[in-house]
């Protein structure tokens, strides 16, 4: 079976204004990417808009419309802050429907057995998205929705997000946090926006685990964080389907964090996570593009990452 790649061209609208990190050139130079002639043997399809219901798997109705109606009405309309770094603009609304909706796709597709695993390359990401609270440039909790939407729609009854962003994905962690059939893991730098994601943050039922690291660390770092923390708990815990927070703003080149890993250590993390899922899950997994903000080390590490993926599912 193939590797599904969901993307659509309605992220570029979400426009964030000029030197904002979050930028619609993000998607382009993914994209560009995954262009070349090695990634021929990626299925591609449009992410579509998801379903109001199926965001309300996690946010309220309230939350929804907030976000809806904050929309600036019109394109010439100025850009408007729903907090101190998280920006909409007219078409911010379609592109986090679509970001949220491809990872519902995504998820739709890999447990039908259409395709082996997927990734979902839009903007904006969703990691720290709460229950009702925008924040981290994240207007829905995109893997989170997902996950919720893998139990309800397709009967799984325990689902693992684990998530190798530079930042601690706090949104996450808060919708999972008293599901016992939930997991979250993350590897993370710490001290470093929020500023969750201690090891005391175990979870209402003992279905989180976090693995800070300190600025500095590199590729040895992180496996080793993955090897002595994160996989136990993944194997423990079992689960029908993997969804990855797949963030690279963990790269040495990166502006946000202070991480030292390269397009190397995300494909080491990859194998690591997809063999989990081969032995655990029949290979389903489900990633979902969260940060990375330096175009170069997004791209090439984008490569690594689904290059792992499509050697998975051949």
């Amino acid at each position: 079976m193939p590797t599904l790649l969901l993307s659509h061209p309605a992220c570029l609208k979400h426009d964030t204004g000029p030197h904002h990190p979050e930028r619609p050139e993000r998607y382009l130079a993914v994209q560009k990417e995954l262009e070349q002639p090695r990634f021929g043997g990626l299925v591609r399809a449009e992410a579509p808009k998801v379903e109001l219901a199926t965001l309300e798997l996690v946010h309220p109705a309230s939350y929804i419309e907030f976000i809806r109606e904050a929309e600036p009405a019109i394109p010439q309309a100025p850009r408007i802050h729903i907090d101190s770094d998280t920006v909409m603009s007219h078409g911010s609304f379609e592109a986090a429907l679509r970001a949220a909706g491809g990872a519902v796709e995504a998820v739709d597709q890999v447990m039908s057995g259409k395709c082996a695993n997927a990734f979902v390359a839009t903007r904006p990401p969703g990691h720290h998205c709460g229950f009702e609270s925008t924040e981290g440039f994240c207007l829905f909790s995109n893997a989170a929705i997902a996950a919720k939407h893998a139990q309800s729609k397709h009967g799984a009854e325990r689902v693992a997000i684990v998530d190798f962003d530079v930042h601690h994905g706090n949104g996450t962690q808060e919708v999972l946090w008293d599901e016992p059939n939930l997991f979250y893991a993350s590897t993370h730098q710490m001290p470093l926006y929020p500023g969750t994601g201690s090891l005391r943050e175990t979870g209402a039922h003992d279905n989180i685990c976090n693995a800070p690291l300190n600025a500095g660390d590199g590729g040895r770092h992180i496996r080793e964080a993955f090897d002595s923390r994160i996989l136990p708990a993944l194997r423990n815990f079992g689960f029908d389907l993997l969804i990855i927070s797949a963030g690279f703003d963990a790269h040495r080149d990166d502006p946000l964090g202070g991480l030292e890993l390269v397009e190397d250590d995300f494909a080491a993390l990859t194998y690591k996570l997809v063999d989990m899922a081969i032995s655990r899950a029949n290979g389903r997994v489900v990633s979902v593009l969260e940060g990375g903000y330096d175009l170069g080390g997004l791209s090439r590490s984008v490569a690594a990452h689904v290059g792992v993926l499509m050697e998975a599912a051949a």
